[in-house]
């Protein structure tokens, strides 16, 4: 699989099913949503959402799931809530490719920064976050790390 072949598209009635059957790597399923996610998930308004699926061919690879919402106070402002990679392929590219698109997003937009919240643990995405390049800068009050990302 090559990065060539990877196009990401909104998310639709035929990829979300293939969305929810994403497997995981074993002991990932405690890092899917942090508890901030859930709560913000109830107030998340459609017309500031922002999911995508990454194919591979036809084959989603990956779902991502950001937030742009201007008049919401920092990290929720500019936020990536979700990146789920299937187990088969993590390690290949394919998530880092979700995140550049959200961020190219997050610039057409006119932001600058890009925030995630993450649970903390050994099992958990802060190497992959790390690696793109945010940095720790806080946490909620749930103890879940808030990382930014300067566009």
């Amino acid at each position: 699989m090559g990065m060539s072949e990877l196009r990401i598209e909104a998310l639709s009635a035929r990829t979300i099913v293939a969305v929810n059957a994403l497997s995981l790597k074993p002991g990932q399923e405690q890092f899917v949503t942090p508890v901030s996610y859930s709560v913000a998930a109830a107030v998340t308004d459609p017309r500031t959402s922002w999911q995508r699926v990454v194919l591979d061919g036809d084959e989603v690879r990956a779902f991502i799931h950001g937030n742009f919402d201007p008049s919401a106070e920092a990290p929720f402002s500019s936020i990536l809530w979700r990146v789920n990679v299937d187990a088969d392929v993590q390690g290949r590219g394919v998530g880092r490719f979700a995140v550049h698109a959200l961020a190219d997003e997050a610039r057409s937009r006119g932001i600058e920064v890009l925030h995630v919240i993450y649970e903390p643990g050994e099992l958990g995405p802060e190497s992959f976050f790390t690696r793109l390049g945010f940095t720790p800068v806080g946490e909620t009050e749930y103890g879940e790390v808030i990382a930014r990302y300067s566009l």
